[in-house]
């Protein structure tokens, strides 16, 4: 039997490249994409270094036109089975009425459109092969509030609706649909996060992670390599009654 075929968008960094690796560890051939495929060298890397195979290919998931041409490409790697939806960006931090138009369309086109779009690219030869995981990355910003992340919050709210709403859809065809809702994530894009909390909210950078680490029952940050897991589980047969659910990887911070 030919190894299953994944692909992960947003994938040459943090979730995006611990979803892939994962995966490739689970014995996925994994497609990979970034707007710059040259940002992929290093994702690639790790998943060939873990005897996988992995596929850098250039996608702006705002584009359909991209998209398009992206799903396509990752046809030469055989059937696909699983997509992960995982490309997006923080968005501005602000209070609503200082938000710009522009700031605004550009998360909700990233983060929820792009979703939309990915998905729409590959359903129809996952209703064709008669099987398929999807999985969107949405975040537990997008079930409960964080301060001056409206435009972020609403797009990621409205990915867990995407997902239930297609899970319902696709079900019928042998397809399942989640989402994996990350708390915060240790790296580099957790450390901007903190550090404009804390310039929006007059407070130190200590005290914005603390809000973070604080509701957290064990205290600490997620790891990447957490929400990979989470992915790998789902888009595996062990997983094969779950469908249209919402999985909280926040080390507690969220648990509904």
């Amino acid at each position: 039997m030919s190894a299953r075929v994944a692909v992960v968008t947003g994938a040459n960094r943090g979730i995006g490249r611990a979803v892939a690796v994962a995966l490739a560890a689970g014995g996925f051939r994994v497609a990979v994409t970034a707007r710059d495929p040259g940002t992929l060298r290093e994702t690639v890397a790790e998943v060939e270094a873990g005897g996988g195979t992995a596929l850098p290919l250039a996608c702006d998931v705002r584009d359909e036109a991209s998209v398009a041409d992206m799903a396509r490409a990752a046809s030469e790697l055989g059937v696909v089975h699983t997509v992960v939806a995982n490309a997006g960006i923080a968005g501005p931090t602000a209070p609503l009425h200082e938000i710009a138009l522009a700031e605004w369309r550009d998360c909700v086109a990233t983060d929820l459109d792009g979703v939309f779009l990915t998905f729409r690219a590959f359903v129809p030869g996952l209703v064709e092969a008669g099987a398929g995981s999807l999985i969107a990355i949405s975040s537990m910003t997008g079930k409960r509030p964080l301060h001056g992340r409206t435009p972020y919050a609403a797009a990621k709210m409205g990915v867990i609706g995407l997902v239930r709403t297609l899970a319902l859809e696709l079900g019928p065809h042998g397809i399942r649909v989640n989402t994996v809702c990350p708390g915060a994530v240790a790296g580099p894009r957790i450390d901007q996060v903190v550090a404009r909390q804390a310039a929006a909210r007059g407070i130190t950078t200590e005290e914005a992670l603390a809000a973070f680490t604080g509701a957290s029952p064990l205290g600490r940050l997620v790891e990447a390599g957490e929400v990979g897991a989470a992915c790998a589980f789902l888009a595996s047969d062990a997983a094969a009654s779950i469908t249209g659910e919402d999985l909280n990887v926040t080390a507690g911070a969220v648990m509904y």
